[in-house]
């Protein structure tokens, strides 16, 4: 897979910028994606070394309409930590 194809998206929310200033970063990524291709693919795409990544399998809601019911898709996310001082430019305005 390239690393193009393992991060999806980045996941903006007010916990994850507060995260940001520690240098901990949340993506979307594939399904099929592992904590060895995410860290790859991070430091690939961003130029940055990655030191740690977890992984998180996320359920999906559960959603219902006037006839009938069902949920949402289920998705990945990774979070990952940088090495000390450095950050993705990206997420910071730059």
């Amino acid at each position: 897979m390239n690393p193009e194809q393992i991060i999806l998206e980045p996941i903006l929310t007010e916990k994850t910028n507060g995260m940001r200033e520690e240098g901990v970063y949340a993506f979307r990524v594939d399904q099929r994606a592992n904590k060895v291709q995410v860290k790859g693919a991070v430091s690939t795409l961003f130029n940055v070394h990655a030191q740690e990544c977890r992984i998180i399998n996320v359920k999906g809601k559960p959603k219902r309409t006037r006839s009938a019911k069902g949920r949402t898709s289920s998705w990945k996310k990774a979070v990952v930590t940088l090495a000390k001082g450095e950050r993705i430019s990206i997420f910071e305005g730059a």
